[in-house]
């Protein structure tokens, strides 16, 4: 499938409220729990996706468009959050998560991007050369890998509860 900004925003708009309906009012066993060293919790998908919401999506769209003699896109800190999320509440990043996405794509509505904009180039500091229509694409899948990574990390919580139908659940061997 060819990015399509409608499209893509379909599913940006909907990761708010997914990740809502799935985590609030459930134990910190259930939003707490991660695979181990350097991985996430559901709790940490979403501050995670915050700090995307506020230092990734849109300013390295803004510098894509602007195209500037530097088009070099600052590193991303994969793990800010856990400084910045110290002692907030799951209830209270899941509602800066769904403010900041919506001024996000109010912002990107704003841009009225068509064809040429997604052609234009930025520089990642890892991958070299990428396109506006790459880096919103990848926006994209980065909500639905992170939506399938707060299931997983949940899912795994019963991986000894299951017994042997483990071996029919997918979702525990990773």
């Amino acid at each position: 499938m060819e990015f399509e900004i409608a499209s893509g925003r379909r599913v940006l708009e909907r990761t708010p409220a997914v990740l809502r309906a799935l985590l609030t009012g459930m134990p910190a066993e259930w939003t707490m729990a991660d695979e181990g060293p350097d991985t996430f919790s559901p709790f940490d998908v979403v501050g995670h996706l915050i700090d995307g919401e506020e230092t990734d999506w849109i300013p390295r769209t803004r510098i894509v468009l602007g195209q500037g003699p530097d088009r070099t896109f600052a590193p991303i800190d994969r793990f800010r959050h856990r400084t910045s999320n110290r002692g907030r509440s799951l209830e209270e990043l899941l509602d800066r998560f769904a403010l900041l996405r919506a001024e996000n794509l109010s912002a990107l509505d704003r841009l009225t991007l068509g064809p040429e904009h997604l052609a234009l180039t930025g520089e990642h500091p890892a991958l070299g050369t990428v396109t506006l229509a790459q880096l919103l694409a990848t926006w994209v899948v980065h909500d639905l890998g992170h939506v399938a990574q707060a299931t997983r990390v949940m899912a795994k919580q019963y991986q000894s509860a299951v017994g042997p139908w483990s071996a029919y659940l997918p979702v525990l061997r990773r």
